[in-house]
């Protein structure tokens, strides 16, 4: 009995050697060998693992970068252009600047703007309450302030203001990872360009609704009505299904568009407050000709 375990024992060492040294060999033919840059590149890389690249993670980034053949399409939202920067001099490559980036919601309708028409009493949560209607106010396109962006963002970035009912971006945190964007079933997040000096200029407003319809629902919304169409002279704005659009890369912040809309729905952000012109000097008095009916005075 004894020399029958022994025997059983030696066979399934011999067995685990024979398999340890197959496994070797056959590991050691069809192993990949990774580039080393992908290491370095990935260390360069913030770690935020957020996908604002376009990519799974850091990791994934280094990869697609390092065999890609030159860096055009690739950009860290986080790290931003110094990071890319870096990442170029490490693969001996150029890369182009490109603009700051940042979150913005395309919806103002606070609880003052959009009357609430019912109460949901469901799960906190856009994509469930938006799953089961359209919203509680007459607006179905707004933000509905239930905060799926507040857990989608990473870098505390986006709060829902619960005085006023909906999402707000804080621009100083916000990397452009777009992370609120896809979360939001409304579409309301957009990311745009932080412009010169943070100034920017949009349409905070995404209702398809006639103007009529739009107006009774929201005392701020875009009623479609062109004025601002008429009024930019750089081709910036365009109009569709009864809403403004306001092309940022056309856009010359020169704001006659905001102080032609009726409804407010366009905002002019960081700007600095406007100087009123001064007001023009009274006129001086025009002396009275003499005639023979007004003698001189002695």
């Amino acid at each position: 009995m004894t020399g029958t375990i022994l025997f059983t024992i030696a066979c399934l060492v011999a067995l685990g050697l024979l398999f340890s040294v197959v496994l070797y060999f056959v590991a050691q033919k069809f192993k990949v060998e990774e580039d080393p840059r992908i290491g370095i590149v990935e260390s360069i890389m913030p770690g935020a693992n957020c996908g604002g690249c376009g990519h799974a993670g850091c990791h994934a980034f280094a990869e697609s970068v390092v065999k890609a053949p030159d860096m055009e399409g690739f950009f860290c939202p986080v790290g931003g252009n110094a990071t890319m920067a870096k990442v170029a001099e490490a693969l001996g490559r150029a890369v182009e600047e490109k603009a700051p980036m940042v979150a913005v919601v395309r919806c103002h309708g606070t609880f003052d703007n959009r009357e609430r028409t019912n109460h949901y009493d469901g799960y906190s949560s856009c994509k469930v309450m938006s799953s089961l209607y359209t919203g509680d106010t007459g607006c179905k396109y707004g933000c509905l302030g239930k905060g799926d962006c507040v857990d989608a963002c990473q870098f505390d970035a986006i709060h829902i203001d619960e005085r006023r009912g909906i999402a707000e971006v804080d621009e100083s945190k916000c990397v452009a990872c777009g992370a609120c964007v896809k979360v939001c079933p409304k579409g309301v997040i957009e990311l745009r360009s932080k412009g010169f000096k943070g100034r920017r200029v949009y349409v905070s407003c995404i209702n398809k609704d006639k103007g009529a319809v739009t107006r009774k629902a929201c005392t701020v919304g875009c009623i479609g009505c062109g004025k601002c169409v008429k009024e930019c002279q750089f081709g910036a704005i365009t109009l569709e299904n009864n809403v403004a659009y306001i092309d940022f890369s056309k856009c010359k912040l020169c704001r006659k568009c905001f102080d032609a809309c009726p409804t407010k729905a366009i905002w002019a952000v960081n700007f600095p407050p406007r100087v009123a012109s001064p007001a023009a000097p009274a006129a001086a008095p025009v002396a009275k000709p003499e005639t023979e009916s007004s003698p001189k005075s002695e």
